[in-house]
């Protein structure tokens, strides 16, 4: 076990063997990471007082803080999502092919659904849905427009480049 990844009452950590760990990255707890994804430089993925379920190919991207409430609100984010540097995704859901752009806030109770984007800068208040298709932005964040055709079938570009690149840093470390 290295010195980021840390159990916590007894919990430990569960990173599938390809997973991408950023040496100044820390990952904390109940946390559940699935094949292909990464967590880059200066993140927290604590989960201290509720779980943390992470999927496959999905990226955490430099700064960001993943947390939970303590017996209410755990964080789950599915396949392939990019979640852009510096934000703060806190006790939601984050559906499979979502997207999460730079410095945004998801708090307590927000679903965004597979297919949806959270601007970059936007604040999600609690209990929100974000809608598949819908482009969501501001603070609080609302519905700004409809994602184009082109916008929905390139959102998760950037999820597989991530990966990738990952994989690339994976290599280099061996």
């Amino acid at each position: 076990m290295t010195k980021n990844i840390m159990s916590f009452k007894g919990v430990t950590p569960d990173l599938a063997d390809d997973v991408f760990i950023a040496p100044s990255a820390y990952v904390i707890g109940d946390v559940v990471i699935g094949a292909g994804s990464s967590i880059w430089f200066n993140c927290v993925v604590r989960g201290d007082v509720h779980s943390i379920r992470i999927g496959n190919g999905t990226n955490i991207q430099d700064g960001t803080v993943i947390h939970v409430s303590g017996g209410t609100h755990s964080t789950t984010i599915g396949d392939d999502v990019l979640v852009g540097h510096n934000c703060m995704i806190h006790g939601c859901t984050l559906e499979d092919r979502s997207f999460v752009g730079m410095g945004a806030t998801v708090l307590d109770g927000v679903v965004v659904e597979g297919g949806a984007m959270v601007a970059a800068g936007a604040l999600v208040t609690p209990n929100k849905r974000v809608p598949a298709g819908e482009l969501w932005g501001g603070s609080p964040a609302k519905c700004l427009r409809k994602l184009s055709e082109d916008e929905q079938k390139n959102l998760n570009n950037g999820a597989k480049h991530y990966a990738e690149l990952a994989q690339a840093y994976l290599a280099e470390a061996n």
